[in-house]
């Protein structure tokens, strides 16, 4: 039986872009069709803001096609709720980025763990996958 898991910004683009950085544990999981495999509508704001800003210049076709590259990979859009607003503004961490914290947010109140290889995510508030690092 499959499970629910979202996954971080960069996972995606890693996912996408078929990084060597994305590790045999995460592949395995986004790639098992048992699995609902959620993105956040963070990670579309993220990633066009980071195009606009000029720090991300190669996203223009996923920009361009997003809702549809997402539907054609399977995954399923994690729209942002008030609840979900909420509990990102009022998380009790010094992260200040606003991607990470409704991404955080999500995960803690959807219940679900999160694919990310971001280290600001170890709050023990929600599983991390990949399990490799805790340093």
């Amino acid at each position: 039986m499959g499970m629910n898991y979202l996954i971080d910004t960069h996972v995606l683009l890693w996912w996408l872009f078929d990084d060597p950085k994305l590790c045999a544990e995460s592949r395995a999981i986004i790639k098992n069709p048992a699995h609902q495999i959620f993105v956040s509508s963070a990670s579309a704001w993220e990633i066009a803001t980071k195009y606009r800003i000029g720090k991300m210049p190669e996203a223009k076709p996923l920009i361009e096609n997003y809702a549809a590259i997402l539907q054609q990979m399977g995954f399923i859009t994690l729209s942002i709720t008030t609840a979900h607003a909420l509990k990102a503004g009022s998380l009790d961490i010094n992260h200040r980025d606003p991607f990470d914290r409704m991404l955080m947010a999500q995960a803690e109140l959807e219940e679900m763990p999160i694919i990310t290889y971001d280290r600001e995510f170890f709050t023990g508030a929600f599983q991390i996958i990949p399990t490799l690092r805790s340093e």
